[in-house]
């Protein structure tokens, strides 16, 4: 695997900086332990400005986080509040590590890396707030425990993917992100409406 990545190319990084933008607005420490755990074991070849992801500090700080995610993902509402709390850094995050994929040999590459990464993640983090504020409109949890699940398939999906086949990421990528941008727009007119609702509800007379 070493000696593969190596040699990748620019599209190759490329769809790594894209993985890395889109998966951070959906479970952003999630990524950065995969990806520094993928470096400190030797399945990956980090780029150099990826490196700090595999020192141990760092790997022992972003687990940590992991683990309150996971379970804090998971719960109705809890999980909207967790969503609001990282919603500042998520798309900051997504820009920075896909501008640390490509950022040790051109500038250029970096800024419009950190472009993408930053667009991604907000289209990701988007898509999955107004998906988990819908969730919460339900009284049964079990919706929002298989969409936390999703996700979590959906990340390491995307960096195996773009690590292993980065065209057949790059074409799912398109695809989902068209899906996302629907979703989101789709579940705000649907928000919209039962807000709506309910605010001429609480309006009305006793």
């Amino acid at each position: 695997m070493n000696d593969a990545l190596q040699s990748l190319g620019t599209p190759e990084l490329l769809a790594l900086a894209a993985a890395l933008g889109w998966a951070s607005g959906l479970r952003l420490y999630l990524v950065v332990f995969l990806t520094g755990l993928a470096g400190w074991i030797g399945w990956l070849e980090l780029p150099p400005g990826l490196q700090v992801l595999q020192h141990p500090a760092l790997l022992g700080a972003s687990g940590f986080m992991l683990f309150i995610e996971f379970f804090a993902d998971k719960i109705p509402w809890v999980d909207s509040l967790w969503d609001l709390v990282n919603s500042v850094i998520r798309v900051p995050a997504g820009a920075a590590l896909a501008a640390g994929a490509l950022g040790a040999d051109s500038a250029t590459l970096a800024l419009m890396a950190a472009l993408l990464g930053g667009t991604l993640a907000a289209t990701s983090q988007a898509a999955k707030t107004s998906a988990r504020a819908a969730a919460n409109a339900s009284p049964e949890p079990f919706t929002n425990l298989g969409l936390s699940l999703l996700e979590d398939g959906l990340v390491v999906a995307a960096l195996w993917l773009a690590t292993n086949h980065p065209l057949v990421f790059a074409v799912l990528l398109v695809v989902i992100v068209l899906v996302m941008w629907w979703i989101t727009w789709t579940l705000f007119r649907f928000l919209r409406a039962v807000w709506r609702r309910a605010l001429g509800r609480a309006q009305e007379p006793v």
